[in-house]
């Protein structure tokens, strides 16, 4: 039980949320102190608050939801070995980038893609959404996606280019394997693709860490839901943030929210982020925002730079890929293969 379900008003709520009490048991777990000069109320109204938290979170462990968690988690290697070796993926229109991904951007992990603005963050975002869209047929996942906006980049005439360029693909794609039967013919239009994308825009941290606690009972409710995109995942925690520590915390959860998202329902979470400058040896050199601490945070992280006139990705980190960097361009019909033909896929 979340939050949004205590019978308390809905500025009170936003108050829990703000000081990062996002769960029943955060709130059962600390003062009556610490929660009402969290949340500016009285002890009395903080005490009532605390017992209602503590009595839900006490039945829901008793329920056996915990057990449950425990025995749903208990794997052997073998089958961690076997669930990677058939996971889907969804590419990324860049057949070299793709490569160094291993087939494209991995369902039931968390990927976070970084880099200076204009590199192309928010067009891989796009194309994401489209592709996981790509019928079983074609060697897609036939899925749909959630696209949350936190900086009011997405551009629905941008994702409709897109998704016309991804049909001619598949057109083609289809004339070329099947000439003499008319049936292989694609089925989609790019309204479809629109409609199957599920828009979001949040202004604040306090809505996108609502929406992220809200997100399990949606996919619940839309299980063909493929791919979660946050462009970008740190814009409303760089603004006016003067409480580290609560931020670290409020960061913490939501990421262990979002890995527990792509686990459970085999989906794709990817986490567009920004970039900061960060003093290395008497220089400023540029880094991914939120600090090293935030890429434990997810599963792969790709650096998107400029190398030249030519935009390429690096995998920076990641538990089974090998660092590597492939060239990429963003065109009128999307995320595509470098148009220099002096492009090298890097292995480091």
């Amino acid at each position: 039980m979340e939050i949004g379900m205590l019978p308390i008003s809905a500025s009170k709520r936003g108050k829990l949320l703000a000081a990062g009490y996002t769960t029943l048991h955060s709130i059962a777990t600390t003062s009556i102190t610490h929660l009402a000069t969290d949340i500016e109320v009285s002890e009395s109204e903080a005490l009532e608050i605390l017992n209602f938290a503590t009595r839900n979170s006490a039945l829901e462990r008793s329920s056996g939801s915990n057990t449950n968690v425990i025995q749903v988690g208990g794997q052997t290697a073998w089958d961690m070995l076997n669930e990677e070796r058939f996971s889907s993926s969804i590419t990324t229109s860049c057949a070299d980038l793709d490569n160094i991904l291993g087939g494209g951007i991995n369902c039931k992990e968390v990927t976070e893609i970084g880099g200076v603005p204009g590199i192309g963050k928010t067009q891989i975002g796009i194309q994401l959404a489209v592709n996981v869209q790509i019928p079983l047929d074609y060697g897609g996942l036939g899925g749909k996606a959630i696209y949350i906006d936190t900086e009011g980049s997405f551009m629905v005439e941008r994702v409709l280019q897109i998704a016309e360029a991804c049909i001619e693909d598949m057109s083609e794609y289809s004339h070329h394997f099947h000439k003499d039967n008319q049936a292989y013919g694609v089925k989609m239009h790019p309204n479809s693709i629109l409609e199957n994308i599920f828009y979001f825009r949040v202004c604040s941290y306090t809505e996108q860490i609502a929406l992220v606690n809200y997100l399990d009972k949606f996919v619940t409710e839309h299980k063909d839901v493929k791919i979660i995109i946050i462009d970008s995942v740190t814009f409303h925690f760089r603004q006016d943030f003067e409480d580290m520590a609560l931020r670290t915390r409020l960061l913490g959860e939501m990421s262990l929210k979002l890995m527990k998202l792509a686990k459970n329902f085999s989906l794709a979470v990817v986490m567009l982020n920004q970039v900061t400058t960060k003093h290395v040896e008497g220089s400023f050199q540029l880094t991914l925002a939120l600090g090293d601490s935030w890429s434990h945070s997810c599963t792969n992280r790709i650096i998107l730079y400029w190398n030249g006139d030519e935009r390429h990705a690096y995998i920076d980190k990641s538990p089974s890929l090998k660092s590597a960097s492939a060239p990429y361009s963003v065109t009128s019909r999307g995320i595509r293969n470098s148009t220099s033909s002096s492009k090298r896929i890097k292995m480091v």
